[in-house]
C-alpha cells in the first residue's frame, strides 16, 4: 500500500516538474502558468471572502442539482418498471435529454429562468438520465426466480425492495452515481462559465479568461477538480453504505 502511494506521488511530481519546465521554456505567463504560479494565485484568492462564497455558492448549486437529479431518476426508474405506460411516455424525454448539448439547454435555461439557478438545473438534467438509465436496467435485469420466490412467502413491498430488487440494481446504482458526480460538477460549472452567475466558480474561470490572468484560471480549475474529486469520493462511499444488502 506504501509503495503504490509512493509510486504515484512520483508519478504526480514527474508531472508537476514536466510543467513548470515547460512553463519555464515557454516563459510567458499568459500563454502558460506553472504550478508554483497556479499555487501562489491559489493562495491569493484563498484569502478573499469572495472566493469561499462562491464555492460555497457553487457547491451548493451543483450538489442540490445532483441530488434532484438522482432522486428522480430513481423514482421514475421504478414507477417505468412497474407500470409499462409510463415507460414508453418517459423514454422518449430521456433520450432527447441525453442527446441535447449542454450549452443549448444553458441558453434555454437562461431564457426561461435566468443564470441564478443555472447550474443547479443543468447538473439535475446531466444527472437525470444516467441514473434513470442505469436503474431501469438493474430492475429489468432482476432474477424472475427471486421474485417468484418473493411472491411465495409474501412478502412485503419494503422486503421485496430491500432483498430482491436492492441487491440487483446496487450495482447499476453505484455505477451511475460515481459516473453522475463527475458530470454533475463538469457541466454545473461549464454552466456557469456561459451564465456568469453573481457568485459562482465557474464567473471565476470567465473573469480570468477576459483579464488574461492564466494563474488565476488554473487555480479555479484547481479548486473544482478537488471539488468533484471529493464530492465523488462522498457520495460513492453514502451510497455503498445505502445500497449495502
Amino acid at each position: 500500500m506504501q509503495r503504490r502511494t509512493g509510486v504515484k506521488a512520483l508519478i504526480i511530481l514527474f508531472w508537476l516538474v514536466l510543467w513548470q519546465a515547460v512553463s519555464i521554456a515557454v516563459d510567458n505567463s499568459i500563454l502558460l502558468a506553472g504550478p508554483v504560479e497556479a499555487v501562489m494565485a491559489l493562495i491569493h484568492l484563498a484569502a478573499t471572502a469572495g472566493f469561499w462564497l462562491s464555492v460555497l455558492t457553487s457547491v451548493i448549486m451543483i450538489c442540490s442539482g445532483f441530488f434532484i437529479g438522482l432522486f428522480t431518476g430513481v423514482l421514475l426508474a421504478g414507477c417505468s418498471y412497474r407500470y409499462r405506460i409510463i415507460r414508453e411516455f418517459i423514454k422518449p424525454p430521456v433520450t432527447v435529454i441525453k442527446s441535447i448539448p449542454v450549452a443549448s439547454f444553458v441558453i434555454l435555461v437562461i431564457i426561461w429562468a435566468g443564470s441564478g439557478s443555472l447550474s443547479l438545473v443543468i447538473s439535475s438534467l446531466v444527472v437525470f438520465p444516467t441514473v434513470f438509465l442505469n436503474t431501469l436496467a438493474g430492475l429489468d435485469s432482476t432474477s424472475v426466480k427471486l421474485i417468484e420466490t418473493g411472491r411465495m412467502f409474501r412478502f412485503r413491498t419494503r422486503d421485496k425492495i430491500r432483498h430482491i430488487y436492492l441487491p440487483s440494481c446496487a450495482p447499476h446504482i453505484e455505477s451511475a452515481v460515481c459516473l453522475g458526480a463527475g458530470m454533475a460538477f463538469k457541466s454545473g460549472i461549464a454552466a456557469e462559465v456561459i451564465g456568469r452567475p453573481l457568485r459562482s466558480i465557474g464567473t471565476g474561470i470567465y473573469l480570468s479568461k477576459i483579464s488574461l490572468a492564466t494563474a488565476d484560471l488554473f487555480a479555479w480549475t484547481f479548486c473544482a477538480v478537488v471539488l468533484a474529486f471529493l464530492f465523488e469520493k462522498f457520495i460513492t462511499k453514502l451510497m455503498k453504505r445505502i445500497l449495502k444488502p
